[in-house]
């Protein structure tokens, strides 16, 4: 199994898909997320693309982190993991907190990212649009997809949720990507993005408001904004090939 250890030990899970000469795009997951989340993605974009992905400390096969983490912590895991598969620079596609991540990263060492895309995301939880419908509490999934879709594919809700259940606990992952979560602020520092970047978001994400990707557009120089209408937070789940085809389009653009 393919593990990256880092020096305190935590143990970074990476998958590498497509042609080892093809340009590298580095997947960022989110908050709880996991591989097996972008499996809807990935056998698309590794068509033209060497697609790495890992999961952050703290999800999926990774390790339970040590200790407390900042954005600096997952960002310089990030980096070594590019620096461990010999990548000098990467197409980089966060989402929601990997997106979080994905700016960080971008501001940091901006000769790592040749292109960036910031999906389902915001600057930082303090200053972000809040949101303004809520779920049932015995039912936090739903607020993961568009109200519609639920009703509309069950079964597709279903098997993400069973793919999700199948994948390791990590009781203090979560709690440590919020509490960097909650120490990162970025919004002031936006206009000194550098790469070619594509805002991507659902107009029905009920986790993150959709006004924070016109922010983030509106913020980052010559940034693109796409809005996928009516899909919801997992919208790479609800709407695969719209999404890939969206990001393909822009790497090939921009790359």
């Amino acid at each position: 199994m393919p593990v990256l250890e880092r020096p305190d030990g935590c143990g970074l899970y990476h998958e590498v898909h497509g042609r080892p000469d093809a340009a590298p795009l580095l997947l960022l997951e989110g908050l709880g997320g996991d591989i097996p989340g972008w499996r809807r993605n990935i056998p698309t974009l590794a068509r033209s693309l060497r697609v790495i992905a890992y999961d952050l400390r703290g999800n999926g096969r990774s390790c339970e982190p040590p200790g407390p983490c900042t954005m600096a912590t997952f960002v310089e895991d990030t980096v070594a993991l590019l620096d461990h598969l010999g990548v000098e620079r990467a197409h980089v596609y966060g989402q929601s907190f990997g997106g979080m991540v994905a700016i960080e990263l971008a501001l940091a060492h901006p000769e790592r990212v040749r292109t960036l895309v910031l999906a389902a995301t915001h600057a930082g939880p303090a200053r972000a649009s809040p949101v303004k419908v809520r779920v049932p509490k015995d039912e936090p999934w739903r607020a993961l997809y568009a109200p519609a879709f639920v009703e509309e594919h069950p079964e597709h809700v279903a098997e993400d949720l069973a793919v999700a259940e199948r994948q390791p606990r990590h009781p203090l992952g979560g709690r440590r990507q919020w509490e960097a979560m909650q120490g990162f602020d970025a919004w002031d520092r936006l206009g000194s993005i550098t790469a070619p970047t594509l805002v991507l978001h659902g107009t029905q994400d009920l986790l993150v408001a959709p006004e924070n990707a016109e922010r983030l557009a509106a913020a980052i120089p010559r940034a693109q904004l796409h809005l996928l209408e009516g899909a919801g937070h997992l919208y790479h789940s609800e709407r695969a090939a719209q999404a890939d085809a969206a990001v393909l389009d822009f790497i090939g653009r921009h790359g």
